[in-house]
């Protein structure tokens, strides 16, 4: 069993880097919720590895996400994180091809920093971001988990997706990443260059519209899954879709200028949406239906000027 020192430091990491799902994990039966911060953890702890642009040198990252690796799957560690995560595995029966998958996205990291395609992106999110839905499948521990399990790993890519949409700035400066993949920036006429300068310019905003679009198609689909989840899980997982998608309507809101800083939610709108999400589901038990009532995803606006309704730049 997990320890109540493993537990701790797992809710603090989890507490710390994941300010947005943080607020939905609270919200979890705890049954889901504590193994919730473990397996957060677990991601960060791997993550950290190869986000650190001061971190050590390729070779010893590498040694490090497998030295991770054997540890998630089972060798005795002296890291409490790892430790508490392999328990996890073994009571819920989680995938070591699960693991693989993430572990072997995140050596993908230590060197790749241009992605060329959609499908070479969605390869890597295969383990970056639906894994990690398939893992969370397997906590919540679904009556019918192979219809569940698809459902959720869309879900984990539109989380992701929305994370590299808002954080291009951020990614750029500390990452040295783009995620925004070759052919879209050829087909937009945005340059590399250009975004390494952050030079918005309408171009960039038609970008980021059509990719948000993409993005929502994933929401709408994870969404749907929603309701093969276990009924004390389905409101904190769809709050924490409401949440994540209500970044694109403050990337609308900026005129798709994510460049010159990066998007955030503040407390006070987040405590919003929880109020919001929170009506309409005592009322009705739809999640799919009360992601339409309560996130843009449902109803982007449509006006007669710039990219999807946008003002022009200003």
């Amino acid at each position: 069993m997990v320890d109540g020192t493993q537990l701790a430091e797992s809710k603090a990491i989890h507490r710390r880097t994941g300010t947005t799902f943080y607020v939905a994990t609270r919200l979890l039966p705890e049954r889901v919720r504590h193994a919730t911060y473990v397996l957060y953890a677990f991601f960060r702890v791997a993550d950290e590895v190869v986000d650190d642009p001061d971190g050590p040198p390729p070779d010893e990252q590498r040694d490090r996400l497998e030295a991770i690796r054997r540890a998630a799957l089972g060798e005795d560690t002296d890291d409490s994180v790892l430790a508490a995560f392999s328990e996890l595995r073994d009571q819920y029966r989680i995938p070591e091809a699960a693991v693989d998958e993430f572990v072997d996205a995140m050596a993908t990291d230590i060197t790749k920093r241009r992605y060329a395609d959609h499908d070479e992106l969605d390869t890597y999110m295969g383990g970056s971001a639906a894994a990690v839905g398939e893992m969370m499948t397997a906590v919540m521990d679904p009556d019918d988990p192979d219809t569940a399990r698809p459902h959720a790993r869309t879900l984990g890519e539109a989380f992701q997706l929305t994370n590299f949409l808002r954080d291009v700035r951020e990614d750029v400066i500390e990452r040295d990443r783009i995620y925004l993949p070759q052919t879209v920036r050829d087909e937009h006429g945005v340059t590399e260059d250009q975004i390494e300068r952050f030079e918005m310019d309408d171009d960039f905003a038609t970008l980021m519209a059509s990719e948000l679009r993409r993005t929502e198609e994933r929401y709408r689909e994870g969404v749907a899954g929603i309701k093969y989840l276990p009924q004390d899980c389905q409101f904190p997982v769809l709050l924490a879709a409401v949440l994540y998608a209500d970044h694109h309507r403050l990337i609308r809101e900026r005129d798709y200028d994510v460049l010159s800083a990066t998007p955030e939610l503040s407390t006070a709108r987040k405590l919003s949406l929880l109020a919001r999400t929170r009506w309409h589901w005592l009322w009705n038990k739809d999640p799919d239906a009360v992601f339409a009532k309560v996130s843009t995803v449902a109803h982007v606006p449509t006006r007669h000027h710039g990219p999807e309704g946008a003002a022009p730049m200003r």
